[in-house]
């Protein structure tokens, strides 16, 4: 399946999703990176470039891990996992911030501005930013900088400026609003590292593109594990689907049901998730610069978002995965936040993983599927990310005693 040959004439359409609606003002400046990026696509020697710097700098190829003690405790399916937490900066945004760094050095920019939720984007795009030596801002929203201190740690650290977002509802779609902005008025030096395949064309598509190098990999590693057989189901977390899109590609041919997972919240109704096409709350609109399903009312503003994962906590889905969903091609389902808590330690104990909040959504609708297939039966979970960010929420949503003890006598010792 070749969603990037545009055989109706329509570049950056998927259906009827995706597009590029910008200010004028973008407009010579997105031709340009899409002019760099088409460029970059056909020259063999990017590409082993692109490789090569992930080998030696991020670790790739990370591996697939199975998990006996989860798979017996289920009693269904094998359970296997693409281990992406192993990549550096602890998640699979490495791959998508480092390809990106490549075009940025060859469009001549010294400047990068970046949004994120999680934190693991920024992280990723900081680290980016000093090996290449950008300057790098990063637009976070103030929930979010609240909720993942040790990410805004690193950043800073690392060099770049984090600036906390108190619009709106202060998380991710607030934090994209910003970048925009930013770039706007600062497009000549700057180029914005886009962390999820949302956005204007080809943004979707160059996430897409850096990202396949999961399902590439996955793709291989599995049939080796296996004697040759592929996944019956492959599971993934999706929030603007970055890390989803990247395993997927890598089955897309393949007779492999593929399954994304979204934050199901508080559970059914509006603005107590950031679920949409799980629970069929959203409808077509077009906002931050494409066409695609987000969580809106009748007169098209953006609806109050909830999940215990800040990566996944957006109003809408990329627009590849709203023509898949359409067509058949990918089933999406939800995970509630008691879910994932109750998921995440169930893996813990069983099999001494720690996934980010965001891929235990993968992990909680994997482990409900499971014991209803036979024991000769195949599920592969991206582990998009490591939970060593999620430490503070993952605390209390545990209620852990000692964590909240060790807290107050730190802020004890700051206060003195």
């Amino acid at each position: 399946m070749d969603l990037f040959d545009f055989k109706d004439g329509r570049e950056g359409y998927y259906g009827q999703f995706g597009g590029s609606f910008l200010p004028e003002i973008l407009t010579a400046t997105v031709e340009e990176l899409k002019a760099c990026f088409h460029e970059c696509k056909k020259d063999p020697s990017f590409w082993a470039e692109y490789e090569q710097l992930m080998h030696q700098y991020s670790g790739r190829p990370t591996p697939v891990t199975y998990l006996p003690n989860l798979s017996k405790q289920l009693g269904g399916a094998q359970i296997y996992v693409k281990r992406e937490d192993l990549n550096h900066t602890g998640s699979h945004k490495i791959n998508n911030v480092m390809g990106q760094g490549l075009i940025c050095q060859r469009l001549g920019k010294k400047r990068v501005i970046a949004e994120t939720g999680a934190g693991q984007h920024g992280f990723a795009t900081a680290t980016m930013a000093a090996k290449f030596g950008f300057d790098c801002k990063i637009y976070m929203g103030e929930v979010d900088v609240k909720r993942q201190r040790p990410n805004v740690f690193w950043m800073e650290n690392l060099g770049a400026e984090v600036v906390a977002v108190q619009d709106g509802q202060r998380t991710l779609k607030d934090a994209i609003n910003e970048c925009m902005r930013d770039w706007v008025s600062n497009m000549a030096d700057t180029h914005y590292v886009l962390g999820t395949a949302c956005g204007p064309h080809p943004f979707p598509e160059m996430v897409s593109y850096f990202q396949s190098i999961i399902g590439m990999e996955a793709n291989r590693q599995i049939k080796e594990l296996t004697g040759g057989r592929l996944p019956d189901k492959v599971f993934a977390c999706v929030g603007g689907g970055s890390n989803a899109m990247g395993i997927f590609q890598g089955f897309f041919d393949d007779d492999v049901e593929l399954i994304g997972c979204e934050a199901g919240g508080l559970g059914p109704g509006l603005g107590k998730h950031a679920a949409r096409l799980a629970y069929s709350d959203a409808s077509v609109g077009v906002a931050q610069g494409f066409k695609t399903f987000f969580l809106q009312n009748d007169d098209g503003n953006m609806l109050e978002t909830q999940s215990v994962a800040a990566g996944l906590d957006y109003i809408g889905i990329n627009p590849i995965f709203a023509y898949l969903w359409e067509q058949g091609r990918v089933r999406f389902e939800a995970a509630t936040n008691e879910e994932v808590r109750e998921t995440l330690k169930l893996v813990m104990k069983t099999e001494g993983l720690i996934p980010a909040l965001e891929s235990t959504h993968a992990f909680a609708k994997a482990v409900e599927e499971a014991p209803k297939m036979g024991k000769d039966e195949i599920i592969l979970i991206n582990q998009s990310g490591r939970g060593d960010k999620d430490i503070f929420t993952v605390a209390d949503a545990l209620d852990d005693a000692h964590w909240r003890e060790f807290i107050k006598e730190k802020a004890a010792q700051y206060e003195s």
